[in-house]
């Protein structure tokens, strides 16, 4: 999108807003499929969590996507959207069996990743086919705290315990429709990739009734001007070579599927600011805007890098400020980041912020989330209005200490 539509909308609906570029999410989602073309059956589903208004759930069901759920939640969410139960695969960590089986009754894909539950499940349903998720034990990933393949992770079934879940499956005679892996996001090295694919290849022939691999996901997208990103052209010919193998080895033309979520809208995303104050320390310049770390966390968090532009001034001169928002505590969004010159006022664009940012935005501080604007065929919609006080009072229950029968209470 252009610096000026941008900047129109923050004057349109205000700011702090998300706003999403339809057309860059569509883009992401053909080079995906482009990439394994050669692949005869291919299935991209949308990992929900990383962006889940219904507006972009939408979009993505007219593309022929599936969606990855990881809650009984986004399993409604996705339902709500249009989507088929057997378009949506659901695959969640440490929930309840009750939740599995909720899932189950809608009729969507179950992908289990803890034997006890895969044997509670499988004794009560052996006529529901479930996928696995396997612990490739791959240690992948920008950040330890997005890094889940390797052996010390709560993710996943080892691959040392194969001879367990073969125990399983044959006890309860239950039928395992699907095999699947997730290492970790930021995944820039490929080669890392095609090794933990071939631990995924030696384990489903292990399975003699599947009908997909799940390579889960993790690309690299770039987050700065220069910056590498994942080669999913590369990836795209070599694992597709190695998948459609396989497929004869196995005997049966299975479907590759990944579920891919920053790769597929981290970049249609920017987050719009506005500066309340210019503070000058000793030795910082501060821009403070109207936003924090309840809008915006993942800096904080994962020390992730968010490229600041200042759209109300792009050519400015540049100079040196250290941008921080209204919580109270430190809540660092760019240091000492090279920006054109900022004024009070002016609007500023955090790029990269279509993926994991308002899906974890709360109302720390008591703050209001922001407003989410889908820009699509030229025009701006808005998909999610801005909180009101109304909506933080909601389901709060008030107590009347009043009340004589209260006064006494607290005495």
């Amino acid at each position: 999108m252009l610096e000026n539509q941008l900047l129109k909308i923050a004057q349109d609906f205000g700011s702090p807003v998300y706003v999403y570029n339809a057309e860059k999410i569509e883009s992401q989602y053909k080079r995906l499929t482009n990439a394994f073309k050669a692949v005869k059956s291919l299935k991209i589903n949308y990992a929900v969590k990383a962006l889940s208004n219904i507006s972009i759930l939408k979009l993505f069901n007219s593309l022929g996507s599936g969606i990855d759920t990881v809650s009984i939640q986004e399993v409604q969410l996705g339902l709500a959207a249009g989507f088929l139960p057997d378009q949506i695969i659901f695959t969640p960590n440490g929930v309840s069996l009750n939740e599995i089986e909720e899932a189950a009754k809608l009729g969507v894909k179950i992908n289990i990743d803890n034997l006890s539950i895969l044997e509670q499940f499988g004794t009560k349903h052996p006529k529901t086919p479930v996928c696995i998720r396997i612990n490739p034990h791959v240690m992948a990933g920008g950040n330890a705290n997005i890094s889940v393949g390797h052996i010390d992770s709560k993710f996943g079934i080892s691959i040392h315990q194969i001879p367990h879940i073969l125990r399983i499956v044959e006890n309860t005679k239950m039928t395992i429709n699907g095999i699947h892996m997730h290492t970790g996001s930021d995944i820039l090295d490929i080669e890392v990739f095609l090794y933990a694919s071939e631990i995924l290849f030696e384990t489903a022939k292990q399975f003699k009734n599947l009908d997909f691999i799940d390579f889960g996901s993790g690309f690299k997208v770039p987050y700065k001007p220069g910056d590498i990103e994942t080669n999913i052209e590369e990836l795209g010919e070599k694992l597709s070579k190695k998948f459609n193998d396989f497929c004869k080895e196995y005997g049966k033309d299975l479907t590759l599927a990944f579920e891919p979520g920053k790769f597929l809208v981290s970049e249609s995303g920017s987050f719009l600011t506005k500066v309340n104050a210019i503070k000058q320390t000793t030795s910082t310049v501060f821009a403070q805007v109207d936003s924090g770390f309840n809008h915006l966390i993942r800096p904080m968090f994962y020390g992730s890098h968010h490229e600041i532009i200042n759209i109300s001034n792009p050519k400015g001169r540049e100079r040196f400020y250290t941008v921080v928002g209204y919580i109270c505590e430190t809540d660092t969004f760019g240091n000492n980041r090279r920006i054109n010159e900022i004024n009070e006022g002016d609007v500023l664009c955090f790029k990269n912020a279509g993926a994991y940012c308002f899906s974890m935005a709360s109302n720390y501080n008591s703050r209001f989330r922001p407003a989410e604007v889908l820009w699509y065929k030229e025009k701006a919609h808005l998909i999610r209005k801005r909180e009101t006080f109304e909506d933080i009072m909601n389901n709060q229950i008030e107590v009347d200490f009043t009340s004589k029968k209260e006064k006494e209470l607290i005495k």
